[in-house]
């Protein structure tokens, strides 16, 4: 029986999350993403297909104990372990020195949240999977309104003469990471359409956002924007 994307990311929960916290590079990454999104200490920031809750310490440092983190994700086993990692970062402080933080099982492109006290959202290698990311991203910026912010981190085929002949392998490990069946209901190479979704979430928060950023790191293959919604 073939598991659905829920199902896949559930059963494979710790060895993302063991690549989600130890892999190369990771922790640079990250550190960019929560960097450009840039949130105003104390604001509530809305983390899209947090997984294992892996960008939050990064968020938490710039919002600070009057923060809160919010992870949202649609594979409850990537949940557990996210709060599991939490008692374990928490055990030794007292209650109150945590910012609130909490993860929610919902999708991505219809967030399951109210539209007020959102100041900012981000999503991590999430929109390469959603069938409509630039809708989903339009979504995000109604959540957090004129004035908020949003970051986008993905990972795509890289353009950077040089670094292109790394292509065969980065698609090779696109299909590794997707469900099984992907490529066939897909009816075309997961990397393409991965590329294509990230391509038209970026620009789209482009059309959203005043004063975007917009960087590549690891030789083009990821990709950061970011901006302020107008």
């Amino acid at each position: 029986m073939q598991l659905s994307a829920p199902e896949f990311y559930t059963r494979f929960a710790r060895a993302y999350d063991a690549l989600a916290r130890r892999g190369p590079f990771v922790a640079t990454l990250r550190r960019a993403l929560a960097d450009a999104l840039d949130p105003e200490p104390g604001a509530t920031v809305v983390e899209f297909g947090c997984g294992t809750g892996a960008n939050r310490p990064y968020i938490e440092e710039l919002v600070g104990s009057d923060g809160r983190y919010v992870g949202v994700d649609f594979a409850p086993g990537v949940l557990r372990v996210a709060r599991e990692r939490d008692r374990e970062r928490y055990r030794n402080r007292d209650e109150e020195d945590g910012n609130g933080g909490e993860y929610v099982r919902g999708d991505a492109a219809r967030p399951p949240l109210r539209d007020d006290g959102v100041d900012a959202c981000c999503g991590a290698f999430v929109v390469g999977m959603l069938p409509d990311p630039a809708a989903a991203v339009r979504e995000w910026a109604d959540l957090v309104g004129p004035g908020g912010r949003i970051a986008l981190l993905d990972l795509a085929r890289t353009t950077r003469p040089g670094w292109r002949a790394l292509n065969p392998a980065f698609r090779l490990f696109v299909r590794a990471g997707s469900p099984p069946g992907t490529a066939r209901s897909l009816e075309r190479s997961p990397a393409t359409v991965q590329d294509e979704r990230v391509a038209a979430a970026h620009r789209a928060l482009r059309e959203a956002c005043a004063d975007t950023e917009y960087r590549t790191l690891l030789g083009g293959f990821a990709r950061v924007s970011a901006g302020t919604v107008e």
